[in-house]
């Protein structure tokens, strides 16, 4: 019988994408347009909506499912997408997935509930009532810097029996954690969480191991080449591309994964913005970072050669204006 973790090729590099807003805050589609369009020709495997670094949290249902719907008509055919879903409640989680399927999306993202610190058996629960009515596959999201709980090993041994669950993001700080995660887990989910270094070009090579769902997708097409290059076996230029990532890793986030200077989506959208692609603004509670820390953001870039010129995406873009 196939593995579970088979019924979905998600796999390499998925950013987890930003929500652009405009200046008045309000959900930006036309930029979200250009953003998707970006991603693509960057060379993106995938692409995660609304999940953390698109402020989920700050979108009502309906702009949820609104920007579900705009992803979905221009994307489906053309990438895996997949849902951020994540709620307090079930019943909340079941609608977001039924609007995603609607759309197009092929996965779902679902943290435990944040803020409430809900027990193992809680935990349990809520991912089994949302597997059992789930109309999409369900990435499980370990993510403690948002929830708090850095689910142990055995719960996540559980909750990947649940027939819906075909993939975890293992986003602990915890290397140790997420390395007995990715062996106990790999031959039944799909586990992403790699560092784009050479312990997860290692990890690609002797494990097959399945990727990323990084933050934003900010320095293009060097993010998906690691896995690109990696794959194609020219394993020093893989190097080389992680490395920019681990750059901004370093400058812009702790080793927990917390901006430095402000939010992850406000950092992320300043590296977009820097770069001529649509970042827009951030919604509160969040607020924008300092003009400073922007051209922090920008120097960095700089230091890794992307802020040259327009990438082909964007070339086409302004050729069809």
């Amino acid at each position: 019988m196939a593995c579970k973790r088979d019924r979905v090729g998600w796999k390499g590099y998925l950013p987890a994408i930003t929500t652009p807003f405009d200046e008045h805050r309000n959900l930006d589609f036309d930029a979200l347009g250009r953003l998707l369009e970006w991603l693509e020709g960057e060379g993106m495997h995938g692409l995660v909506v609304a999940g953390t670094t698109g402020e989920w949290f700050s979108l009502d249902a309906d702009e949820r499912h609104a920007l579900f719907a705009a992803a979905g008509a221009q994307m489906s055919k053309r990438m895996p997408l997949i849902a951020g879903c994540s709620a307090y409640t079930p019943a909340e989680v079941i609608s977001h997935i039924d609007k995603a399927h609607a759309a197009g999306f092929s996965g779902a993202l679902v943290t435990p509930p944040p803020y409430a610190r809900p027990g193992d058996e809680d935990i349990l629960a809520f991912y089994t009532m949302i597997a059992r009515h789930s109309c999409l596959p369900i990435c499980v999201y370990n993510w403690p810097p948002g929830t708090g709980i850095d689910m142990s090993l055995p719960l996540l041994e559980r909750i990947a029996d649940l027939d819906a669950v075909v993939a975890i993001k293992h986003s602990t700080g915890d290397m140790a954690h997420f390395m007995a995660g990715f062996f106990a887990l790999k031959d039944k989910v799909r586990v992403f969480g790699l560092p784009l270094d050479e312990v997860g070009l290692m990890m690609v090579r002797l494990h097959d191991a399945d990727g990323t769902m990084g933050a934003g997708g900010v320095l293009g097409r060097h993010q998906p080449r690691f896995y690109d290059l990696a794959w194609r076996g020219d394993f020093d230029a893989a190097v080389a591309c992680g490395a920019k990532d681990r750059v901004i890793m370093r400058e812009w986030f702790t080793p927990s994964l917390i901006g430095r200077f402000g939010s992850a989506a406000a950092i992320l959208k300043a590296a977009l913005n820097a770069r001529g692609v649509p970042g827009g603004w951030v919604r509160p509670p969040f607020q924008d970072v300092s003009e400073e820390d922007a051209k922090r953001v920008a120097a960095t870039l700089a230091g890794l050669d992307c802020l040259g010129g327009a990438s082909a995406a964007q070339r086409a873009m302004q050729d069809a204006d």
